[in-house]
């Protein structure tokens, strides 16, 4: 079974990621069809709703790296920089794994924080169990949330289920195995070994660890590794277990499968827009597409179900490349875009400071924070979604309305409003100077441009030319 599972996930993942864009989405205009892995089909879930905290309605995330988060390292350098978070604009804060890391088949000398040696410890080099205690009573003091990255896929090889309970883990010739992709092959991640989701003692082991961190430190719920990999009845099973001691707030790191909602997720990855998103950015894509893919995604996901929109994680500053590397020139318009359409924005550490290399993922290599030069960008940012409710999360915020240009294949433009909320938001997305006129109805009026705070007005027809890369963010 759990060879299966993991041969259909990554069959669906290799086909384009998935099928989403959290909200709604109204186009004033006709798309071209979508590309083959944008329209990739799937089927819808059923309906079950698995409402999100109250608190999530307006939220943002930021993903913390603690190795790198700080000179030591730990989770008390988390917790004192917890106050300039607030001030930033960010409401979860999603810690990277705390867990202590497998000594066998390491990769590098501190190896991968997802090879987990055990599930209900702290890595000593961050901390104990009582820093954690302390980082969430200080976070939920100032108003913010903690998530856990857990890794619910595989264990370190010296995990001590390994040797106690080797019908826990998947077999392969009757030997334990690395996770193997959907063609049976090394995924190149032999530092960790698959779990067994078959085994009933597994699942209830696994359940315990998971509730543990909840009761025990009173987090505000989990970011799920490869959680495609695991059998859906698990996640069915979990979520009301975990809803019994408080509501939490459940990310997927995954796309392709939408039964995910169903299953006991709020929220999923939009890998698919961010793929499309850097493809825009070289120039091998029109600003065209965006809307194809929200289309396609509002077909098959709940209304209430949220997306998270980034244009940097850990995996892709990494493995593919800095804010810069991935987006060049643009990189700030791509920011404007994914904490303005639907979907909840992510930020991922250092953003605040420029990051401008690839941290490391093996090795210590802390964030360069300096004076912090590009803080008051992502607070205008953050700030507004908390305070204006047309970019509220899921059924809370507002439709995105696409506003005709006559340069819609360079240039994005919409509007979304919420009750008396309005917030209207014009991109060019390309490097060449675009000369737009302004169609369709219903955004006209007198604005606060959010970056430069100067008055602006929009009408009907108006014509406006913006420079390479140049965004404009009005809000009533």
């Amino acid at each position: 079974m759990k060879q299966l599972t993991i041969m259909l996930a990554c069959l669906l993942t290799g086909l384009g990621f998935s099928c989403r864009q959290p909200d709604r989405t109204e186009t004033a205009t006709t798309t071209p069809a979508a590309t083959q892995a944008d329209s990739l089909t799937v089927s819808a879930p059923t309906p079950t709703t698995h409402t999100a905290p109250e608190w999530a309605k307006n939220a943002t995330i930021y993903e913390v790296n603690v190795r790198q988060f700080s000179e030591k390292g730990d989770l008390a350098g988390v917790e004192v920089q917890l106050p300039r978070l607030k001030e930033l604009g960010v409401d979860i804060v999603w810690l990277m794994p705390i867990y202590p890391i497998g000594k066998e088949k390491r990769k590098g000398s501190l190896g991968s924080p997802y090879s987990v040696a055990s599930y209900t410890d702290v890595n000593p080099a961050y901390g104990t169990l009582d820093d954690l205690k302390r980082l969430v009573k200080r976070a939920h003091d100032l108003g913010l949330r903690v998530i856990l990255d857990y890794v619910p896929n595989h264990t370190a090889w010296d995990h001590p289920w390994v040797k106690a309970h080797p019908d826990w883990y998947t077999q392969v010739k009757g030997k334990m195995s690395s996770p193997l992709d959907e063609n049976g092959k090394p995924t190149g991640w032999d530092d960790v070994v698959d779990l067994n989701y078959d085994n009933p003692a597994m699942r209830k082991a696994m359940t315990d660890a998971m509730t543990f961190w909840v009761r025990e430190t009173d987090i505000d719920g989990y970011r799920m590794d490869v959680a495609g990999l695991v059998p859906a009845t698990f996640w069915q099973e979990l979520r009301p277990t975990l809803d019994k001691i408080k509501p939490v707030f459940m990310l997927a790191e995954a796309e392709a499968d939408t039964n995910l909602f169903r299953n006991g997720f709020n929220m999923n990855y939009a890998w698919a827009m961010h793929a499309l998103l850097k493809d825009i950015a070289k120039g091998k894509r029109q600003a065209l597409a965006i809307d194809s893919l929200l289309a396609q995604r509002r077909s098959v996901y709940p209304a209430w179900a949220y997306q998270m929109q980034f244009t940097q994680n850990h995996d892709e500053n990494t493995w593919n490349g800095t804010l810069s590397e991935s987006f060049g020139a643009g990189a700030k318009a791509f920011v404007v875009l994914t904490s303005t359409f639907n979907g909840m924005p992510l930020v991922y550490n250092g953003a605040e400071s420029g990051l401008n290399k690839r941290l490391q993922f093996f090795e210590k290599d802390p964030i360069i924070w300096g004076n912090y030069p590009e803080a008051t960008f992502y607070k205008s940012l953050l700030t507004l979604k908390h305070r204006n409710r047309a970019l509220w999360n899921g059924e809370a915020g507002g439709d995105l309305i696409k506003i005709p240009t006559g340069r819609d294949e360079q240039v994005y433009a919409f509007f979304r409003q919420r009750d008396m909320d309005r917030v209207v938001v014009l991109i060019n997305l390309s490097s060449q100077p675009q000369t737009i006129r302004l169609g369709g109805e219903g955004y006209d009026g007198r604005y606060i441009e959010i970056f430069n705070q100067q008055p602006f007005e929009l009408k009907p027809n108006m014509n406006l030319t913006l420079k390479p890369w140049e965004y404009r963010v009005l809000t009533n």
